[in-house]
């Protein structure tokens, strides 16, 4: 087991055993093992959650640090840990029912421990900048929407402030720096001078472990673990905080499409907790029920659940808007590769976001060959041993097979009477990503689709 102590006051005792690691939270301070940047302090400035949210965000943190800095390969199977995490909240009653084990352990693939201690003082108000005192005080928004700077959130921000001219809206963003971030900045530039700043406003929150420093009471160690998987819950427990802020009644949307939710793994290969359950439904269910239980009641909704990409482009309520605004989004898993590779950087083209972003496109007919690797065109990447091409060979496999219903729920159960509707969602997104490929192949991966 690793076994992580997350500290809100720097003046609590150090376990004495020197295997626990440290997660510091201190904002603004270099002690700080949570880092948060050098405007990190920015972030919380204006607003004050509940206690109940800003407990629900520290959770967030710290399972992300512990996620990035536990790695998976010394592991008996190289993937699945045994993680503990302690973190002091007000209620360690309510903290000790929550079941967070439970939808950690979902989403991660994981064995986790969390382990609730009670603290005194609110965690999050102690750093300079933050407004002191116990009554929460929001950011003048009617719902906080994660905004990743990829197409689907683009989408969701569009629908949302459409569907209600009255509707105003806080986007919240994550970032360690790189395209994902210059994707988010371009986006947000272009919707505040659409919509009006009275109706958009955006807080970009920056956190990582923290490299080690000579001011830290016991630095993390220096290696960093990629797949991950707690990245949803940093998100959501920020946006869920934010929205307790604003008020009991203040929703957190969560644009992402179904296909994608559901996440049915393509090959036997990718099973379980190798396939991503960052918005799985069964997820979103646990984290609803662990989240109230622990006293935030914030409503958390996905508009998109029900709905394939495609089809969240072609039901756009501005498509105009949207088209023009498309090519500055980014929905790759790695948009930094290109540059190693001398290509232009953005969206690689070849990661299964990228596929299903361009499959989407084609279903409205804005496909472009506007990637760093052209999948329909290059050969190469349908060669066994070629790491870029294990998604699109992937695809072909899985998508041009013919699957049982029961797959539906290889990566987790579904809500009941809903199993129909999500069938549906993962039939069309197939289609989707089979026309595409049937109509835009070239050279060597026309020649395989054809005879197939």
């Amino acid at each position: 087991m690793t076994s992580y102590l997350l500290r809100t006051d720097l003046a609590h005792p150090l376990p004495p055993s020197p295997d626990i690691r440290i997660l510091d939270w201190a904002p603004g301070n270099r002690a700080a093992t949570i880092q948060t940047g050098e405007r990190g302090l920015e972030f919380f400035a204006g607003w004050r959650p509940t206690r109940a949210g800003a407990d629900l965000m520290l959770l967030g943190a710290g399972a992300y640090c512990v996620d990035r800095t536990a790695r998976r390969r010394p592991t008996a199977d190289a993937w699945t840990r045994t993680l503990q995490l302690r973190v002091p909240v007000a209620d360690a009653d309510a903290w000790a029912s929550a079941k967070w084990d439970t939808a950690l352990g979902f989403l991660t693939g994981d064995d986790w421990h969390i382990e609730p201690y009670y603290e005194r003082r609110h965690p999050l108000v102690r750093v300079p900048g933050v407004p002191r005192g116990d009554r929460p005080m929001g950011l003048e928004a009617d719902g906080i929407c994660l905004f990743s700077g990829g197409l689907d959130s683009l989408c969701g921000v569009i629908d949302l402030l459409e569907e209600d001219p009255q509707r105003r809206l806080c986007l919240l963003s994550h970032h360690e720096g790189g395209q994902a971030s210059t994707a988010q900045v371009a986006l947000l530039g272009e919707l505040v001078a659409h919509y009006g700043r009275e109706r958009i406003t955006s807080r970009r929150l920056y956190l990582r472990p923290a490299p080690s420093n000579q001011f830290q009471a016991r630095p993390l160690p220096t290696g960093r673990e990629n797949t991950t998987r707690s990245r949803s819950l940093l998100f959501l427990s920020t946006a869920l905080a934010m929205a307790t802020a604003a008020g009991p009644d203040v929703p957190v949307y969560v644009p992402e499409n179904g296909f994608i939710g559901i996440n049915v793994p393509l090959t036997r290969a990718r099973a379980g907790s190798l396939s991503t359950r960052t918005t799985h439904p069964h997820f979103m269910h646990l984290l609803a029920e662990a989240s109230t239980t622990v006293g935030v009641p914030n409503l958390v909704i996905n508009p998109y659940r029900l709905t394939t990409k495609g089809e969240i482009l072609a039901q756009s309520r501005n498509p105009g808007l949207l088209r023009r605004l498309a090519p500055l989004s980014v929905s790759c898993a790695h948009p930094e590769t290109a540059r190693y590779a001398k290509r232009p950087q953005g969206n690689c083209g070849y990661c299964f976001p990228c596929l299903i972003r361009r499959a989407s496109l084609a279903h409205v007919g804005w496909d472009t060959d506007t990637y760093a690797w052209n999948v329909l065109a290059e050969g190469a990447l349908l060669e066994p041993r070629t790491r870029r091409g294990a998604d699109l060979r992937a695809i072909i496999s899985g998508a041009f097979t013919d699957r049982p219903d029961r797959d539906i729920l290889r990566n987790g159960p579904l809500p009941s009477g809903e199993g129909a509707a999500f069938l549906r969602v993962w039939r069309q997104g197939l289609v989707e990503l089979r026309t595409w490929l049937e109509q835009g192949a070239k050279g060597d991966l026309a020649a395989l689709l054809g005879a197939s």
